[in-house]
């Protein structure tokens, strides 16, 4: 009879840890850069900004200060692409990029850019 008591307790233990090891850990983590968070040189790539006015910003929200703009004549060094902060119901993706004009580094929606940004994930 101690036996079957023993897998009772088991089986109700593995059924309650398969239960609640999902809620745990379903939670999703933050993947934005917050404001005035940078991002490494992860891209080889240097491209032409194909959006006039881009705002490059100190983070990957439209909430975060302006740092210059992108002009369609300025030639970009992009550095990766994170997910921004959720804005309503998305979340936008960002790319990380310098201004070889300016020299100015900032956060651009990939949105506005024809090429849509960098390919290279920032880890983040």
């Amino acid at each position: 009879m101690s036996v079957s008591k023993a897998r009772i307790f088991a089986a109700t233990f593995v059924l309650a840890a398969t239960l609640i090891a999902p809620a745990v850990t379903a939670t999703p983590a933050s993947a934005y850069a917050n404001c005035g968070r940078t991002a490494p040189d992860r891209d080889g790539g240097s491209w032409n900004a194909t959006a006039d006015g881009v705002n490059m910003r100190s983070g990957s929200s439209t909430g975060c200060s302006i740092k210059g703009l992108a002009g369609s004549s300025d030639r970009m060094d992009y550095h990766c692409y994170t997910v921004g902060a959720w804005e309503g119901d998305s979340a936008r993706h960002w790319t990380y990029a310098r201004n070889v004009r300016t020299g100015v580094e900032g956060w651009m929606r990939t949105d506005t850019l024809d090429d849509f940004g960098s390919d290279v994930w920032c880890g983040f």
